[in-house]
């Protein structure tokens, strides 16, 4: 049997995860919280990171009731993801590695949240909607990797959730997106939003800028705009619209990949995946198609250690092996730049 422990930390979550032939055994993490209106800045998100990683380590060690020489392989993020974070956490890794005398691998954040989610919903070779604060990416599976049919040309949507929340200084506790997915629970009227899908990609910053005008405090409006129409929506009518907008470019890009690769299955994966609004629509989408939709919950979507080391348990597994000076970071490390060698279908 083979156990691995991963290290991940390419945005502002850290965490240690601990899994042993596709058993998870400890999945520990913390979450970079800032005040409300105000996001998170790389050099303050590492210093978190460095802060919390060595007790989040114990932790894990801990909940799993494992000892160091136990541990077959240290897997960390290698990429995508902010710089300073990410190598915060392979220092780390790669210190542990040295320390307890064991392989390192370096792992595709992206490659990870794909594994994790085949591994805890079973899905067999689904086409993955990815979606995340820093990526918005479909993809599915053919002869060695992970192809992507369409994502994101400027910003991710996690990314445009987020700077929303932003604009109407929502918490960012647990998480701005979650807290706009409650806001959205509360709209009623819908406002039409621009709606960008270009082939089977999209674009999210247009929507974004738009949104900024009609969501800016009373009386800061474009000027000469009548005050009657500035009251027509609430935030809450704008986190519903933003929500519906940017869902249905997903579930439309997505039902396209399926068709053109056969597919009867859809896996959400990332931190947007988490959205209960999301997963119905893209059921709703399923259901009519006679496919299936898989997701996960908060513990597997966001963030976290365990998709790491489960990524890197496969590719361990598989024979992939990583040299020392190897052993960097790639901030714009693309999905169908790793070989899936764990993959025979």
């Amino acid at each position: 049997m083979v156990v691995a422990i991963g290290f991940e930390g390419s945005a502002n979550k850290i965490g240690v995860g601990i899994v042993r032939d596709g058993e998870v055994l400890a999945n520990e993490r913390e979450t970079y919280i800032t005040p409300p209106g105000e996001g998170f800045l790389p050099k303050e998100t590492a210093q978190h990171h460095r802060s919390c990683v060595l007790d989040i380590l114990k932790r894990a060690l801990d909940v799993s009731g494992l000892a160091p020489q136990e541990i077959d392989v240290v897997c960390y993020t290698k990429g995508p993801g902010m710089a300073p974070p990410l190598l915060a956490v392979a220092i780390v890794a790669r210190t542990i590695a040295q320390i307890w005398n064991k392989p390192l691998l370096g792992v595709n954040h992206c490659i990870g949240h794909i594994e994790m989610g085949r591994l805890i919903t079973k899905a067999a070779n689904p086409t993955v909607l990815y979606v995340s604060g820093g990526n918005t990416q479909i993809i599915s599976y053919a002869w060695k990797r992970y192809r992507i049919f369409g994502e994101t040309i400027d910003i991710a949507i996690g990314n445009c959730l987020d700077r929303f929340a932003r604009i109407i200084h929502l918490s960012n506790d647990p998480s701005p997106g979650y807290n706009i997915e409650q806001m959205a629970k509360k709209g009623k009227n819908y406002v039409p939003l621009p709606y960008s899908v270009k082939g089977m990609d999209m674009s999210f910053s247009g929507i974004l800028s738009f949104l900024e005008q009609k969501a800016r405090p009373k009386g800061k409006q474009t000027k000469g705009r009548n005050i009657v129409e500035q009251e027509k929506w609430s935030d809450e009518d704008l986190c519903f619209s933003l929500q519906e907008t940017l869902f249905a470019m997903l579930v439309e890009t997505t039902e396209r990949a399926m068709a053109h690769t056969g597919s009867n299955e859809v896996l959400i994966v990332g931190g947007v995946g988490c959205n209960l609004r999301l997963q119905e629509m893209m059921g709703i989408m399923c259901e009519e198609r006679g496919a299936k939709l898989f997701a996960t919950d908060e513990r597997f979507c966001i963030d976290n250690g365990v998709m790491i080391a489960h990524a890197g348990w496969e590719m361990f597994r598989s024979g992939t092996r990583m040299a020392w000076n190897d052993s960097t970071i790639t901030q714009r490390f693309r999905t169908d730049e790793v070989e899936v060698s764990w993959r025979n279908d």
